[in-house]
C-alpha cells in the first residue's frame, strides 16, 4: 500500500511525547510500560508501520512484528501485556481513547477547528494547499480540499467534490461524485455525531480511471481507499472506507462496498452488489447483478444470488425452486 504524508490532509494540532498521551486519556488508563517517552508523529495500522506512531488494536498482537522503541501500542486486550512490548498502553475504552487522541494531535474536517484556505477559479473553490496539474480540467461547483494532488489529463466534472485524495493521471470524474469523505466508523454501542471515529486516512485512484456520477468513496480510517488503475465505476456506486480494489475493475450501477472489503484484479461487478465488510474477493472474479457477497471469493469464481454462491449451483437452486413451485 502507497504512504503518503498525513500532515498535508490533516495538519497537527498538537506535539505530545507519551506520558504525555497517557495523561490525556488517564480516565482510561489501567496499565502501561513505557520504555522510550518519544514525540508522538503519526499513527500506525496493522498493515503500516509509521515511526514515531501510535497503533491501537483490539485483537492479540505478535511481538515479533509490533514490538519497537518507535511504537507505542495502545490496546483493550489484557493478553498483550504478556508479550513484552517496549511500549504498551492497557485502556479500558478503546473506542474513546483513539477518539481523544486523534482528535487533540490532528485537525481534520469531523471537528469544528478544522480549516482550509480557498481560491475561487473559474466556478469551482480549489484549496491553495492541493497540487492540481495544469493539463486537468475541473468544472463548475466543485470544491478541491487540503493536500488533493491531481494528476495530468485529468477530467473533473461539475459539482464534485474531492478532498484527503491523491488522484493518478487521465482520471475522469463525473457529475455531483464525492471522493474522500468521511467513513463509516464509530463504536456500535456509543452511536451519535460526537462518537464518531476520526477518519484520518486517505483515498489513492490510480491512473486511467473513469468514477461514474453521484458516487461516493470514503478515504481511509487510517491507511487508504485503494481504487486500481484502469478501472470501470459506473453512477450511483459507494466504496466505503478502507477498501482496496485491484487494477481493471468493472463495477456497474448502485452497487455497495462495505468497509475494508479487498477486490482482486480484473473484476466485474453486475449491478446493485451488496459485499459484507471485511472479506477477501480473488482476481478475475464475476459477480451477478443483485447478489449478496457474504464470504470470501476464490480466484476466477463467477457467483450469484443471495448469499451469493457458484453460478452453476445457483442456476440449479432457481430451477429446483421453480419445479417445487417457487416463483
Amino acid at each position: 500500500m502507497e504512504k503518503f504524508k498525513r500532515e498535508d490532509f490533516y495538519p497537527i494540532k498538537n506535539s505530545f511525547k507519551i506520558n504525555e498521551i497517557i495523561d490525556l486519556i488517564k480516565p482510561f488508563v489501567l496499565e502501561n510500560t513505557i520504555n522510550l517517552n518519544f514525540i508522538v508523529e503519526d499513527i500506525s495500522s496493522l498493515k503500516i508501520k509509521r515511526k514515531n506512531s501510535l497503533i491501537f488494536s483490539s485483537i492479540f498482537l505478535d511481538s515479533n512484528n509490533f514490538n519497537s522503541d518507535d511504537i507505542c501500542i495502545i490496546t483493550d486486550v489484557k493478553e498483550n501485556l504478556s508479550n513484552n512490548f517496549n511500549n504498551i498502553i492497557l485502556v479500558n475504552q478503546l473506542s474513546e481513547t483513539y477518539n481523544q487522541i486523534l482528535n487533540s494531535l490532528f485537525y481534520h474536517d469531523d471537528e469544528n477547528s478544522y480549516s482550509d484556505e480557498f481560491d475561487y477559479k473559474n466556478g469551482s473553490y480549489i484549496s491553495k494547499f492541493s497540487d492540481i496539474d495544469k493539463s486537468a480540467v475541473i468544472g463548475v461547483n466543485s470544491v478541491i480540499g487540503r493536500g488533493v494532488k491531481i494528476g495530468p489529463g485529468c477530467i473533473i466534472k461539475n459539482n464534485v467534490v474531492i478532498k484527503n485524495s491523491i488522484i493518478g493521471s487521465n482520471v475522469t470524474i463525473s457529475d455531483n461524485t464525492s471522493i474522500g469523505t468521511t467513513g463509516f466508523g464509530f463504536d456500535f454501542k456509543k452511536r451519535g455525531a460526537r462518537f464518531l471515529n476520526p477518519q484520518i486516512g486517505i483515498v489513492i485512484v490510480g491512473d486511467d480511471c473513469h468514477i461514474g456520477s453521484s458516487c461516493t468513496i470514503d478515504r481511509g480510517k487510517i491507511d487508504a481507499t485503494i481504487i486500481g488503475k484502469n478501472s470501470m465505476i459506473d453512477n450511483l456506486v459507494h466504496i466505503a472506507h478502507n477498501v482496496q480494489i485491484g487494477k481493471k475493475a468493472c463495477i456497474a450501477a448502485q452497487t455497495v462496498i462495505s468497509g475494508s472489503v479487498i477486490i482482486g484484479s480484473n473484476s466485474t461487478i453486475g449491478g446493485q452488489v451488496g459485499f459484507a465488510g471485511h472479506i477477501n474477493i480473488g482476481n478475475n472474479v464475476i459477480i451477478a447483478a443483485k447478489s449478496g457477497v457474504t464470504k470470501n471469493i476464490k480466484d476466477n469464481s463467477t457467483v450469484a444470488g443471495f448469499p451469493a454462491i457458484d453460478i452453476k449451483l445457483w442456476k440449479r437452486k432457481i430451477i429446483k425452486e421453480r419445479k417445487n413451485g417457487y416463483k
